[in-house]
């Protein structure tokens, strides 16, 4: 049965109406992200989240509003502080992050940033799993580009992490029967070392590895050589002879002398005021 004219014109009216105002929204929307970015700019947080918001309701395919709305959580976010409204911002931030990445799932900018905070959260107060859980984010970003040096870094800060906690953790557990106590930098008994080479040998091992990897990708990385010399220190904990333990002190120093020479050098590059 064929519609009558005056009811297809009704309907393109109403098509043309519903056009006009989707284009509105998303003009509305992009005033709201441009407004939010000036308050971000200004450190006006709580203002730039609301905008952000805003722009995210007015237009759902405004992905940078949706990164700005995660960024500015993320921004509020002080690593350590107790308070609910401060574990809410960090939240929030995730749960944005993870809106982007739902649509999204190759948004760099959006892995980068849940690894990021999650990170933050897992290092003050300490949690393993959220610090495991943003390794897994940085091993998405070298999943889809590996020639960046960046992500293989932040997987070697976790390791060390992780490894020098439970380093810390069994010493002080040794220590409280311990008839004769170890200090930090004494070598970890026999025995002690055993247990901690079999449960983190494999986490220090891919710290190394991933550090390596990123100073093969980046010249003179020096944040990577402090690292990476962290990391031999843990390695050393768990030899199981002297001779073993030295070469890695020896892998660790070498690497700070060559953390100074490289921080000489750019100071020596940089113009004096």
């Amino acid at each position: 049965m064929q519609q009558k004219p005056h009811v297809l014109f009704l309907l393109a009216v109403v098509s043309a109406a519903l056009a006009a105002g989707a284009g509105c929204d998303k003009l509305r929307a992009r005033d709201k992200l441009n407004k939010g970015v000036n308050a971000y700019k200004n450190a006006q947080f709580d203002v730039a989240i609301e905008d952000f918001k805003e722009a995210k309701d007015l237009d759902p395919t405004l992905t940078n509003a949706q990164l700005y709305l995660a960024t500015a959580y993320a921004s509020q976010y002080i690593p350590g502080a107790p308070s609910q409204d401060n574990i809410r911002n960090g939240e929030q931030a995730v749960a944005e992050f993870k809106n982007i990445l739902d649509g999204d799932p190759n948004n760099l900018a959006a892995i980068d940033g849940i690894g990021s905070i999650l990170y933050n959260m897992g290092g003050s107060p300490f949690d393993a799993s959220k610090l495991e859980e943003s390794k897994t984010y940085h091993e998405k970003h070298i999943q889809i580009k590996p020639d960046d040096p960046e992500p293989y870094y932040w997987v070697g800060v976790i390791d060390w992490s992780l490894a020098f906690r439970a380093n810390k953790d069994m010493r002080d557990a040794f220590n409280r029967t311990a008839k004769k106590p170890i200090k930090e930098s004494d070598p970890m008994p026999p025995a002690l070392a055993k247990q901690f080479g079999d449960k983190y040998g494999s986490v220090i091992d891919d710290g190394i590895s991933s550090l390596q990897t990123a100073m093969t990708k980046k010249s003179e990385y020096d944040d990577a050589m402090a690292y990476l010399n962290l990391l031999y220190r843990q390695k050393a904990d768990m030899e199981a002879t002297a001779d073993a333990r030295n070469t890695d002190l020896q892998q660790a120093d070498d690497l700070v002398e060559r953390v100074k020479a490289i921080k000489q050098k750019k100071a020596n590059l940089t113009p004096s005021s």
